[in-house]
C-alpha cells in the first residue's frame, strides 16, 4: 500500500476569514465585483460538473482529449519524478496523468493540491489503493498563497490544468507564475493549460448555454453569501451575462440587477445598494495566443519546452521548465 501525508495549511477558519474579507471589498468597489472560488459550494460545485457536459461548454472536453493524445508524451519529455497537481480535486485528468508518468517508469511521488481537505482526503484514499507503490502527500492550501508549503523536490513537475490560470487578472497571473517559479529548482517543469483565443460565435455560449445551466451556477455565489453571511439578495432578482472583451480577450461572468434593490450583509454590518441595471463582475475566463503563452512564461522564469494543440486551435497544453 502507498504511504500518505496531508498537510493542512488552510482550515475553514482561514477560508471565513477570506470569504469575508473578499466580500466587504468586492461589494464596496465600484464596479462591484466578486472571486470566482466562492462559487464552488456543494451545490456550485455540481453545478459546475453540469456545466462540463453541456454541449457548448468544450473547454473540459477538449483539454481531456488532447491530454489523453498527448500525456504519454507530456510524461517522457518531462521525466519528473513528483506530479504536484494545483486544484487537484478528483478528476478524470489525474489519472491520465499518473498512468503515463507510471508507464514512463520515473514517477515515485504525487502532490495534490486543493482548497477542500474533504475532498483531498477521498480522492487520496481511492488513489492509495489504485496506486500502492505511489507516495502520495496532499496539500491543503490556496494556490494563490501557499505555493512555498508544496514539499520540495529536485524534479518536480506541476500541472496547472483546466485554464484555470485565465480566472486570474494578468497582474495575478504574473504573481502566481513568479512565485511559482521562486519555490522551483531550474529544470523542475509546469504544464500549463490554456484556453486559446477562437471564434467568439462558439466562446460566448460556453459560458452562456442554452439551458441556463451556467446562470444558476453564476447565481450560486449569491446564495453563498446569503447562508455564510447572512445576506438576504433576492437570487432571482439577477440575471446572468457573459461577455467577450475583445481588447483584453476574456470573457466577463456578470450578474445583473433587474431592478433596484438594497441588500443587507448582516455578518459583515455592510449595506450595498443596487441600482436597476446595475452590473457586478463575477468571474474572468481570459484566452489565449501561443506567442503570449510563451511570453507571459518567458517574464516569469519559464522557458518553454513543447507545446500540444487540439486539432480545432482550441486549448493547448505547454511544458515549460524553470530556468
Amino acid at each position: 500500500m502507498s504511504s500518505a501525508l496531508l498537510d493542512i495549511h488552510l482550515t475553514d477558519d482561514d477560508a471565513d476569514t477570506a470569504l469575508r474579507a473578499d466580500v466587504r471589498a468586492g461589494l464596496t468597489a465600484y464596479p462591484k465585483q466578486l472571486p470566482p472560488k466562492w462559487f464552488y459550494d456543494a451545490l456550485g460545485s455540481e453545478l459546475f460538473e453540469r456545466i462540463t457536459e453541456l454541449p457548448e461548454y468544450y473547454p473540459t472536453r477538449t483539454e481531456r482529449a488532447l491530454l489523453e493524445r498527448s500525456v504519454d508524451e507530456i510524461a517522457v519529455a518531462s521525466g519528473a519524478d513528483t506530479l504536484v497537481e494545483l486544484g487537484s480535486g478528483s478528476s478524470v485528468k489525474t489519472r491520465l496523468l499518473l498512468d503515463a508518468f507510471t508507464r514512463a517508469g520515473t514517477l515515485r511521488r504525487y502532490v495534490p493540491q486543493d482548497v477542500s481537505e474533504s475532498a483531498l482526503r477521498l480522492a487520496m484514499d481511492a488513489l492509495a489503493g489504485e496506486y500502492p507503490d505511489l507516495t502520495l502527500h496532499g496539500v491543503v492550501g490556496d494556490f494563490t498563497k501557499h505555493l512555498d508549503r508544496l514539499p520540495r523536490g529536485d524534479h518536480r513537475m506541476v500541472a496547472f490544468l483546466g485554464g484555470t490560470i485565465g480566472n486570474l487578472l494578468p497582474d495575478e497571473r504574473a504573481a502566481f507564475l513568479t512565485q511559482l517559479r521562486s519555490v522551483l529548482q531550474p529544470g523542475e517543469q509546469l504544464l500549463l493549460g490554456t484556453g486559446l483565443v477562437i471564434d467568439e460565435k462558439v466562446l460566448v455560449p460556453a459560458y452562456d448555454d442554452a439551458a441556463g445551466v451556467t446562470a444558476e451556477f453564476n447565481r450560486n455565489v449569491l446564495r453563498v453569501l446569503n447562508r455564510e453571511l447572512g445576506a438576504d439578495f433576492d437570487v432571482d432578482a439577477f440575471a446572468h451575462r457573459a461577455l467577450w472583451d475583445r481588447r483584453n480577450e476574456w470573457i466577463e461572468m456578470r450578474l445583473r440587477a433587474e431592478r433596484a434593490m438594497t441588500v443587507r450583509v448582516a455578518d459583515l454590518d455592510l449595506t450595498v445598494e443596487f441600482a436597476a441595471g446595475e452590473e457586478m463582475r463575477t468571474e474572468i475566463s481570459a484566452k489565449f495566443r501561443p506567442g503570449g503563452v510563451r511570453a507571459m512564461l518567458a517574464t516569469t522564469g519559464f522557458s518553454r519546452t513543447r507545446s500540444w494543440t487540439d486539432p480545432d486551435g482550441r486549448f493547448a497544453l505547454t511544458l515549460a521548465a524553470a530556468v
